[in-house]
């Protein structure tokens, strides 16, 4: 799209509607966390259990990604958006209604298939609609909801919980969904690529290759057969993708430096932001004694951050190159870790949740234009599906990495002559007694995981500044309209 193309007049009503859909997602990937408790008592729910209804969403999520953008990309956008909605919102119901753990084992899972239909087409119908002078703001908008739902989502819940059951957390889910399918018969447009064939081998292989990988990396464990079924399919992936004429994903991408840079860049970022998560998470409720709500409270400043932030950067991007704010915004979060590692309370753990903030809020748009600008418009889907796969592996990345320097530190930290359950856990060492020697350990844990943070925040910036070209990138072509 060009400056001379005619502008959709409904393009910000559609992007509103596109960021409604992704908050909705975002925040249900991170609500349940805080309704573990709730489901341990009143649906009596095994630790196996709660670990599958937080994986079966992560697994069907990650692994059908790629597929489902380079489907979305043959038979429409709008069209996998409005499916996904529906599987999401119907699965949502089935969970609310459930009285069984593997019930609602079953229910994350279909959640997950919607969410992996709904998440690429959110941004490639971004990609579609507006035009290279607008991309980059739209995109800021769209990275800002994405932080925002990710901080928020234990607002939300902590809300929930504290005034209803656990199935509330779901119910949200539905009138939203409803809402976005409304406003996407109503105000998208359909976009996809003719020509575009089935790819069934490369189907099966980047399914079976996702799925394995992720299984591996969030479960923090060795398992030997399936780590050796992810390299096989995913080797397979990649040479199947290298012989077709026209592959499922263009492979060739990754030799832009552009496209490669930013990916290990999102990555990176992604890896980041779980940390935060996952370490503040247990801080504030546990060491500062924070409820649900205050906790979820206490993270708002790292969203409104990065929301004020990702306008700047969109605003600067016309300015600077994509390699400097990149480089710079992931500084930036690296400086935040290191005050994180000298925490001691909330104020200086609100001045490390700002400077994080803003840090993200910079890079965060150069780093999704990159990506997205090196990516032809007719695999707009596929390209907005590797962005998102890329985010989540991360984030499983950042549980598995962080989680296990965590653990391994906190227990060395508390006393060879405590019960075991309270040097594995503060959660467990609270009830019984022994609060203060596992808010000392889990603080020292935490400064520890913040110098890993801030580590892989220094090597993604430079990362950026070696890889990415100093040039911004090029406007995306003029993408190719089908009439619905």
């Amino acid at each position: 799209m060009n400056s001379n193309t005619v502008r959709d007049p409904r393009r910000w009503w559609i992007l509103g509607a596109l960021c409604l859909t992704l908050l909705v997602l975002v925040i249900d990937n991170t609500v349940l966390n805080l309704a573990i408790p709730s489901l341990n008592q009143e649906m009596g729910a095994t630790p196996s259990d709660i670990q599958w209804i937080i994986d079966a969403y992560v697994l069907a999520f990650a692994g059908l990604l790629i597929t489902s953008g380079s489907l979305s990309d043959k038979y429409g956008r709008r069209l996998f958006l409005i499916i996904g909605l529906v599987f999401f919102g119907g699965a949502s119901l089935l969970a609310v209604v459930v009285t069984e753990p593997w019930q609602l084992i079953a229910a994350r899972g279909l959640m997950g298939v919607g969410g992996s239909m709904v998440m690429p087409s959110t941004l490639s119908i971004l990609m579609t609609v507006f035009d290279d002078t607008e991309r980059r703001k739209a995109m800021a908008a769209w990275s800002a909801v994405a932080l925002v739902g990710m901080v928020s989502g234990p607002t939300v819940g902590g809300f929930m919980l504290e005034h209803y059951w656990w199935g509330s957390v779901f119910l949200l889910n539905i009138p939203i969904a409803a809402i976005a399918i409304v406003a996407a018969l109503v105000l998208m447009p359909e976009t996809r690529s003719e020509g575009r064939r089935i790819d069934p081998v490369g189907v099966v292989l980047s399914i079976t290759g996702l799925t394995a990988g992720v299984y591996v990396i969030i479960e923090r464990e060795w398992n030997i057969p399936v780590f050796v079924l992810a390299v096989i399919a995913l080797g397979a992936f990649v040479l199947w993708e290298r012989r077709r004429e026209a592959p499922m994903l263009p492979l060739h991408l990754f030799a832009n430096r552009n496209f490669s840079g930013a990916s290990f860049s999102i990555l990176l970022m992604s890896f980041g932001a779980g940390a935060v998560m996952l370490m503040l998470t247990q801080y504030l409720q546990f060491v500062l004694g924070y409820a649900e709500m205050k906790a979820g409270l206490a993270m708002l400043p790292y969203a409104v951050a990065a929301a004020v932030f990702n306008g700047v950067g969109a605003a600067l991007g016309h300015k600077l190159s994509n390699r400097t704010l990149i480089g710079a915004g992931l500084l930036l979060m690296a400086g935040g870790f290191a005050v994180m590692a000298t925490t001691t309370g909330y104020p200086m753990l609100l001045t490390a949740l700002v400077i994080m903030g803003i840090g993200g809020g910079l890079a965060g748009p150069s780093a999704y234009a990159s990506l997205m600008g090196a990516i032809p418009i007719e695999h707009a889907g596929v390209g907005s599906a590797l962005n998102d796969t890329v985010q989540q592996v991360g984030m499983a990345l950042s549980i598995a990495v962080l989680g296990s320097v965590l653990a391994g530190r906190y227990t060395a930290e508390m006393p060879a002559d405590l019960p075991a359950a309270a040097r594995e856990s503060i959660g467990a060492a609270h009830p019984m007694g022994f609060g203060e020697a596992a808010n000392a350990a889990f603080t020292s844990a935490m400064h520890l995981g913040s110098w890993v943070g801030a580590a892989f925040c220094v090597a993604a910036a430079l990362l950026a500044v070696i890889v990415l070209r100093p040039a911004a990138p090029a406007a995306a072509p003029e993408p190719e309209r089908v009439p619905a």
